[in-house]
């Protein structure tokens, strides 16, 4: 069995192992709405890692018929969709996106919160894995159902009465992935009907922090900007606008040594909403 001790993983590695029986290789982009933000393949174009195939939590392995984009869905959902991409509980699992590093450590947040350790980010994603001319195919693999279990554990992901609690708490820190326009209440929010600010007590870190080049940062770099926001001795919890980049905060918070980690599910498409959470602008 191919053993992984990282949730972040390089090019070359992958390329080291692509042929490894263990190794199931997932697609998990999403099309960006950060400005800024590009996917690669666009306009026509398509290209995929060799033996890539597609996790797309957007529009499938989701909680259907939810008013809020690709919640977390139950085990039993998540379990039988896993499945039909051949993963095994015994495979060495790697994400990645098109953009670079956006929506694969949501996608690796998933599978963690569904039990399965072995799971890491592609850094960099297809846009470096083309830069450096690596391999790529036209079309994604079609493997034989796979025997992958989940078993979902709650406090990888939580709901707004958690997070409402957390925001009063000493040893809590909740910290928002959105832009500081929009944590400030100066942009609009790109949701219709959804207010604009921040939770009370919240600290904003934009997720474009901790990137550099489509890449997560050093880890000298990421303790060094968490070091200003909390200690590891708290519990963090992450916010973005649909539950996305806050992922990516919680993949540097993990890099970067942080263990009491959870992201807001709902994020700012459920807080911002009319009612009566608490917001402020400053």
């Amino acid at each position: 069995m191919l053993e992984i001790n990282t949730p972040l993983i390089n090019t070359q590695w992958l390329e080291d192992h692509l042929g490894n029986e263990s190794l199931v290789l997932l697609d998990s982009s999403v099309e960006p709405v950060v400005p800024g933000f590009n996917s690669v393949n666009r306009d026509g174009n398509f290209a995929a890692i060799p033996g890539a195939r597609r996790f797309d939590y957007d529009q499938v392995v989701c909680r259907p018929n939810s008013s809020l984009p690709h919640m977390l869905p139950t085990k039993e959902l998540f379990q039988d969709e896993v499945r039909k991409l051949g993963v095994n509980k015994e495979a060495t699992i790697i994400v990645y996106d098109d953009v670079g590093l956006y929506a694969s450590p949501r996608a690796w947040w998933m599978f963690r919160a569904m039990g399965h350790q072995q799971v890491a980010v592609l850094n960099g994603g297809l846009p470096k894995w083309l830069k450096e001319e690596r391999d790529v195919v036209d079309e994604y693999s079609n493997p034989e159902l796979g025997d992958f279990e989940a078993d979902l554990d709650d406090k990888f992901f939580c709901d707004f009465e958690i997070v409402l609690k957390a925001l009063y708490e000493p040893n809590c820190q909740v910290l928002d992935a959105r832009s500081a326009a929009r944590f400030k209440g100066i942009d609009p929010e790109p949701r219709p009907g959804v207010r604009a600010g921040h939770m009370p007590n919240a600290k904003n870190l934009p997720f474009t922090d901790l990137l550099a080049g489509g890449e997560l940062r050093s880890v000298q770099e990421l303790n060094e900007i968490f070091t200003g926001l909390t200690t590891k001795n708290r519990k963090v919890i992450t916010t973005c606008g649909s539950g996305i980049t806050a992922c990516i905060l919680t993949l540097a918070a993990n890099v970067a040594g942080y263990k009491n980690l959870a992201v807001y599910d709902g994020s700012w498409a459920e807080w911002g909403l009319p009612g009566k959470l608490p917001v402020t602008v400053d």
